[in-house]
Order: C-alpha cells, then structure tokens, then sequence
C-alpha cells in the first residue's frame, strides 16, 4: 500500500472515532449555522483538526485545502479534506455520513481515502492501482441501460436559482430509472458509485472536497467523471455527473435539455 495511502487511512479512522463517540451524545453538541440550511459542529472542527495533525505529522509541509479551515501552504502536494459529510444528517441521528481525505499531486488525484464510520466499511484507491472496500477489489456496475438503473443525487439546498432546472432533470431521470436516492452525503454516494451499488450520480453546488476522493474512486473502479457537459472541470465547476461508462453518456444527453448557462460551466 502506497504510504501516503496509509496516512490518509490512519487519520480518517482517527476523525471516525471522533465522530462516533460524538454520536453518542448527539443532544449535547453545539450546532452553529454557517450560512442558510449550512451546519458545522464542534465534532466537524475536531475531525478536522485530527486528519490535519496526522497528516502534518508525515508531511509537514504538504497543503491543506479543507472545508472548515481553508486553504492553507504552498506545496504541490494538497491534500482536500471534509472531516464529516453529512453533517445535516449526523445532528440529526440519520446515519449516512462519511469522512473525506484525498492527495491532489501537481493538480492530478493521486489518493482517496472515504471512511464510513457507522458501518466501518473503507473505501481506498491510489492512482493506477484500483479501488477498494475493506481490501476488496471495487467495479462500478455493468448495467448498460437507464432503464432499471439505479441514481444518486443531492437535492439543492444552498443555491437555488438553478432548482427548476434541477427538479426538470429529476422528473426527467425519474420516470426513466428504477429509482434516485437522495441520501444527503455526496462524498459517500460517490462511494457507491464506484462499488456498484449506485449506477451513476448527479449534482450541482459542490465543492472540491465533496467530489475529490469520490472522483479518484469511481475512475479507479473503472468509471467516468466529469461535469454536466462531459468534460474534466468537475473540481473547478462544482457540477458532478459520475456512472459506469455505459451510463455516464446517457446520463449526459438525459440532463442536456435542462442545462442553463451556470450548469454549462
């Protein structure tokens, strides 16, 4: 296993353990509001403050872009961080968030670390050398056709002058699939993506630690990436579509009607 692997696995299990003693005593946590329907609580800064440590500690002067505390150094090295997906979810007791940590090198994903700490299930992969669940060798899904396929999405909740167009592109995939899931925590949805439990994905408003270990998982596991034009900007345009190679033009063509000119970028 590569070694900057191994550091990214160390600190997200240290953040998961965090979050799980937190989760136990969800009613006393402190909730704070960073913008509308936007959470953080101590456990998030924590994490955070945990995979930082653990990562400084290896690689001291290796670039940070995380969601709590920023960007911070000047390395060709980056590694992007979301302590804890779904934090809507985990002050709720709704168990489907996860903890993020990838390695950005010279603007190529390198590593991606995704760490469920409910079900303990490890999502891994380096650059050229696969993914995996637990050691388990991933695939995305072999289905070939919308028609009995199964989505993820992420419903807006920050920005919504482009909902229409979303809620089109909904009504449009669902009467298409067998089902779209919604679960709340695109970092773990991503996951699935590239374990074959979901067959593609969609979502707009994400920010790079939403999409970077997710990304590296799913093209590692033999998926496609891109944002809702087909192209490479995901990272930068925060407009995610991801499937099996099968789909993922057909995901494509299903969303272009809908398409505004933010949702082209």
């Amino acid at each position: 296993m590569h070694p900057m692997l191994n550091t990214a696995i160390k600190a997200a299990r240290r953040a998961g353990s965090i979050i799980n003693r937190a989760a136990q005593n969800i009613d006393i946590l402190t909730v704070t509001q960073k913008a509308a329907n936007d959470y953080v609580t101590e456990v998030d800064r924590e994490a955070e403050r945990t995979i930082i440590r653990i990562i400084h500690e290896t690689y001291p002067n290796h670039s940070i872009l995380a969601e709590e505390s920023g960007a911070s150094g000047n390395s060709e090295y980056v590694w992007i961080i979301d302590p804890l997906d779904g934090t809507t979810n985990f002050v709720h007791g709704f168990q489907h968030y996860a903890v993020s940590v990838a390695l950005s090198h010279k603007g190529v994903l390198s590593q991606a670390v995704i760490y469920d700490p409910i079900r303990n299930e490890l999502f891994t992969a380096t650059r050229g050398r696969g993914a995996y669940l637990n050691d388990h060798r991933m695939r995305v899904s072999k289905r070939s056709s919308l028609q009995g396929c199964l989505l993820g999405t992420g419903f807006p909740f920050k920005e919504f002058d482009s909902i229409d167009n979303y809620l089109a592109m909904f009504r449009d995939l669902a009467q298409k699939t067998s089902g779209i899931r919604r679960a709340g925590a695109a970092t773990l949805d991503l996951a699935y993506v590239a374990a074959g439990r979901l067959d593609g994905f969609w979502e707009y408003g994400l920010s790079p630690w939403d999409m970077a270990a997710g990304s590296l998982l799913i093209t590692e596991a033999g998926g496609l990436v891109g944002d809702f034009l087909g192209n490479g900007t995901h990272m930068e345009s925060g407009n995610l579509v991801a499937g099996n190679p099968k789909l993922f033009s057909q995901l494509i063509q299903s969303l272009a009607p809908y398409l505004n000119d933010k949702l082209k970028k």
